[in-house]
């Protein structure tokens, strides 16, 4: 898969998704073989340019791999303006959100509020286009609601304005992540469209995958919420694709290793303090089908101590490779 001028290892991606795809995530998921990582949604205002959150999103210094940071806004030269600082940072490419759901996003107009309008949505594409010399994406849904699914004008205006690859999950803004993902007008767009194109939206399994590829006839998929907790599904994800049928799983050693690098990663990136709560969630995800994996949780949860919560999943992690033969894994029981 080719977008602009990068050749991806793999047509796999990984989602942006506020509060997860950070630095050491995104790091995880390439080792797995993500071919393409995107950044948390970074916002286009100046006067929020330097507060920590920022700062932290838009880290991505000695980072491997293609750079995607996202930004988000509604005003079209001041995400110009984002797109020009963050490429002045090392960004390789700049992804424009137009399919965050969020209320507190959309409120503002941003987001997939934007698709309203789509008089604003050319504006936007072409500023940000315009204002900077690395390739341009653009994530976006199939419309605001049943009655506006207009992800094919959004689609061509996306072609004309120069956009080098888009992204469509599969959901309107009102079903959030409500119901199940559609996906034959994505199909309609790969029809009408030249542009390298992602699916995403429900992309749980390497089977689905496929599926989802075969009907869409999309150039990747783009997954979220099932990598959390389960980074090393794109490495099964690529296997699948290329041969279809999944590799040999990780030994509930190896697993363990992953989660235990993760965390330290964590820690390390945020320090002990944040990191510990940073932490938390992907804890809770990677411990969620293992036995006693809810009680362990909250008993993890009441830890604000970098190396106690480190030692906890140490020692949970150590009777786990003592007692499972196998790590729990739903898409490997079908």
């Amino acid at each position: 898969m080719q977008i602009g001028c990068y050749q991806l290892t793999a047509p796999v991606a990984l989602a942006p998704m506020a509060g997860i795809t950070d630095k050491p995530f995104r790091q995880l998921c390439r080792e797995f073989g993500a071919g393409w990582a995107v950044s948390e949604m970074i916002t286009s205002d100046p006067s929020l340019q330097y507060t920590r959150k920022t700062l932290q999103r838009a880290n991505y210094k000695g980072e491997s791999g293609i750079k995607v940071v996202q930004i988000a806004g509604s005003e079209p030269q001041q995400l110009a303006e984002a797109a020009r600082y963050n490429v002045a940072r090392g960004a390789d490419v700049i992804d424009i959100n137009m399919g965050c759901p969020a209320k507190k996003v959309c409120n503002v107009l941003s987001g997939s509020a934007l698709l309203q309008n789509e008089s604003l949505v050319e504006a936007i594409l072409q500023a940000v286009v315009n204002a900077v010399d690395v390739p341009v994406t653009l994530k976006t849904r199939l419309g605001w609601d049943e009655e506006h699914r207009n992800i094919l004008t959004i689609a061509h205006l996306a072609q004309e304005a120069g956009i080098a690859a888009l992204a469509v999950h599969g959901r309107t803004r009102t079903q959030m992540y409500r119901g199940e993902a559609s996906y034959d007008l994505i199909a309609q767009v790969r029809q009408q469209i030249n542009l390298p194109l992602w699916v995403n939206g429900d992309i749980t399994s390497p089977q689905k995958a496929l599926k989802v590829w075969q009907q869409t006839e999309a150039d990747g998929v783009m997954v979220g919420r099932a990598a959390q907790g389960q980074p090393w599904l794109f490495r099964d994800l690529v296997h699948y694709h290329q041969h279809g049928c999944l590799p040999p799983s990780l030994t509930v050693a190896e697993h363990a290793q992953v989660i235990v690098g993760h965390i330290v990663a964590m820690h390390q990136f945020y320090g002990d303090i944040t990191g510990v709560r940073i932490a938390r969630k992907h804890i809770g995800w990677y411990v969620a089908a293992l036995p006693q994996g809810e009680h362990f949780r909250k008993q993890v949860n009441s830890v604000n101590d970098a190396k106690i919560q480190l030692q906890l999943i140490n020692d949970f992690l150590d009777r786990q490779v003592a007692q499972l033969s196998v790590w729990p894994c739903s898409y490997r029981q079908q």
